[in-house]
């Protein structure tokens, strides 16, 4: 399983595939951030799963690396994912954004 608790993700060599989730939240918290913890430990629970960065100011993002395409389209359809998916729609968010993406190179600096 990742380490969700890492800053920056330990992904392997490339190619995987990157879900880039940017996001402009409500007023209303109503239990996002118990809700979105759940969901980093969920996901990190998926087959495919790779890790996990995250940043939140006036504008959030939050990058999720997975194996291939399909691990993301499972993610997507799981059954508690769906529920926060709604939420969010409801509630949580006034706008965001979803990009997918095949990462094709990577590098980084430094020791994490």
């Amino acid at each position: 399983m990742a380490d969700t608790d890492a800053l920056i993700a330990d992904t392997p060599e490339p190619p995987y595939y990157v879900v880039i989730f940017t996001s402009l939240r409500t007023e209303i918290d109503q239990g996002y951030d118990a809700m979105a913890r759940k969901m980093v430990a969920l996901a990190a629970e998926q087959p495919g799963f790779l890790g996990v960065e995250s940043a939140r100011e006036a504008v959030g993002i939050t990058v999720s690396y997975w194996r291939d395409t399909n691990a993301i389209r499972d993610w997507k359809a799981h059954a508690e994912h769906l529920v926060a998916q709604e939420l969010g729609r409801e509630a949580w968010y006034q706008h965001y954004a979803v990009r997918v993406a095949r990462v094709e190179r990577a590098y980084s600096f430094g020791e994490a």
